[in-house]
């Protein structure tokens, strides 16, 4: 498994943003190979992340390859490019 999280930085409060995620849950629940996404309000003052869960490397990769990927930055108005880090999972603590 493969877990991504993307930092972003964007003006809108988190009710806006919570209710752009609500918007397109469906679209994301239909990328083939996610198993889990997770939002996150990392600060309160405008940054915030997505972790998520892949079942493998070639699944993400189609995903950032993908329309859904490129509309992520228009989406949520970032205000400057998203800071990614991709990680291997090396085991969970539950199955």
């Amino acid at each position: 498994m493969i877990m991504q999280i993307v930092n972003l930085k964007s003006p809108l409060s988190m009710a806006e943003l919570l209710e752009k995620a609500h918007e397109r849950a469906p679209q994301f629940r239909a990328v083939p190979g996610l198993l889990q996404k997770y939002y996150l309000n990392r600060s309160g003052d405008g940054e915030y992340a997505g972790v998520y869960i892949w079942d493998s490397r070639d699944s993400l990769t189609s995903f950032r390859e993908s329309e859904l990927a490129k509309s992520i930055p228009a989406a949520y108005q970032l205000s400057e490019p998203p800071v990614i880090e991709v990680s291997e999972i090396m085991f969970p603590l539950r199955e």
